[in-house]
């Protein structure tokens, strides 16, 4: 009877309001977003967005199965938060700080995450927006 040790690993990404779990396991190199490969995601730009830290970190991904769950926000927001919890996936399972200063150096939002929010809405002109005043008139 043998044990085998088996690493799995949590991270999480956010961006706005969107969440992105990720389960990052021993594999052999299969990549799901929402339970579908990585390949399906449509617009193609924010595919591209999500595959930046796999193409960065090639050699390291194609021995891992990632798994990621991203809900909240829209598609930009879910995308950023899904390639930040890629990132962090990927260096917490290979524990390599080169591939992290490498990642950081490409962008360092892949691990950091970013403050902005929108300014809420002020007084009873809510739907005109938080700094807007009425146009003044001369006469």
């Amino acid at each position: 009877m043998m044990t085998t040790k088996t690493t799995i690993v949590n991270t999480v990404g956010k961006r706005k309001s969107a969440i992105a779990r990720t389960v990052a396991k021993k594999g052999t190199g299969q990549i799901l977003i929402n339970k579908k490969p990585i390949d399906m995601i449509t617009p193609n730009l924010l595919r591209l967005k999500i595959k930046e830290p796999i193409i960065i970190a090639s050699s390291a991904v194609s021995n891992m199965d990632i798994s990621v769950n991203v809900n909240g926000g829209g598609i930009n927001g879910q995308a950023d938060a899904a390639r930040q919890s890629i990132a962090r996936a990927i260096v917490e399972f290979t524990k390599n700080k080169e591939l992290e200063k490498k990642l950081n150096a490409y962008d360092r939002t892949l691990f950091a995450y970013d403050p902005r929010r929108t300014e809420p809405s002020k007084g009873s002109r809510s739907s005109a927006g938080p700094r807007r005043k009425r146009q003044m008139s001369k006469r």
